[in-house]
């Protein structure tokens, strides 16, 4: 296996797509229609910052995550600092080839509004098969703040350019939200069978008659079975359901503890422990959270 390439400066990555000088060290926009983008089969990359990319061109076996994903139609993709893509073949030749990148270091951020809300923009911690698919007129809007923040770049530094090209970036990322929004309502029927799928996999797990030597279901556990990114997940769930991932697992297992509440004589700590708990005061807190009734309580009332 090939050493991760880390890239660990906004400079650096000017110089792995060989694009001249940076003009500034926290912020770059790279044009992939000027790059000759070749990179070696199983070459790994790290970065240190964000990176923000749309191209129309195919990277075939451009694994981030699980799964492979096909550019060929044109998509985005964001990726937090410290996250590995890895090329498992070359990069597709064509002569239309055009794309761009924004690539901006968490300093740049960090003491901004934007700094305290990238938590929010929970897709740069998607797969890369749950890339953005964008319209031709999601393309030039996004397109069109890329091209501002170029612009200020190309603009010698002064006291207002930081909160320039934060705001330009922060608006970038508002339209990504929506269009994500909008990505998961187009989906509808796919997102309806992963939804059942959830609800399959959860009611399994707790059919296992060992769930007390195992444990509860995670979302990772959830994620992984479907071959997701837990936020990504999260975020479907929540935009078909109103319910997240870990609010699915809780709305089961609430069920599964009321009907043994009601249905046996198991005091609320063996069936803390049957559930996969450790500590059934964790159980318990849990329950009346749920309910607004300890287990003992609801079993009495009913």
């Amino acid at each position: 296996m090939k050493p991760i390439i880390n890239l660990k400066s906004i400079s650096e990555i000017n110089k792995f797509v060989q694009q001249g000088n940076i003009n500034h060290p926290l912020v770059a926009v790279i044009d992939f229609s000027k790059v000759d983008e070749y990179v070696e089969e199983g070459t790994r990359i790290c970065c240190d910052f964000y990176s923000i990319m749309f191209k129309n061109y195919c990277a075939n076996g451009l694994r981030y995550g699980k799964q492979t994903y096909d550019f060929q139609e044109g998509s985005l993709i964001c990726i937090a600092p410290k996250q590995t893509m890895a090329m498992d073949n070359e990069i597709e030749k064509r002569d239309d080839m055009m794309g761009w990148g924004l690539f901006f270091h968490p300093d740049l951020i960090r003491n901004t509004s934007l700094g305290l809300k990238m938590k929010e923009y929970t897709f740069f911690s998607y797969e890369t098969s749950e890339a953005l698919h964008l319209s031709e007129k999601e393309k030039q809007i996004l397109y069109d703040c890329v091209v501002k923040i170029q612009n200020e770049l190309q603009e010698n530094i002064d006291n207002h350019s930081q909160t320039l090209i934060v705001s330009n970036i922060e608006l970038l990322l508002n339209y990504c939200s929506r269009y994500y929004g909008r990505q998961f309502i187009t989906r509808k029927n796919a997102n309806r069978d992963i939804v059942a799928k959830v609800e399959n996999l959860i009611k399994e797990y707790f059919n296992k008659s060992d769930l007390k030597n195992n444990r509860l279901p995670t979302v990772k556990d959830l994620a992984d079975a479907l071959h997701l990114s837990p936020n990504y997940l999260t975020d479907l769930l929540k935009k078909e359901t109103g319910m997240n991932a870990q609010d699915h697992i809780h709305y089961f297992l609430i069920e599964e503890a009321k009907n043994i509440l009601m249905n046996s004589d198991s005091s609320v700590a063996e069936i803390a422990y049957s559930l996969g708990f450790e500590y059934p005061q964790y159980f318990s807190k849990l329950f009346k959270i749920k309910t607004g009734k300890t287990p003992k309580e609801y079993r009495n009332l009913n």
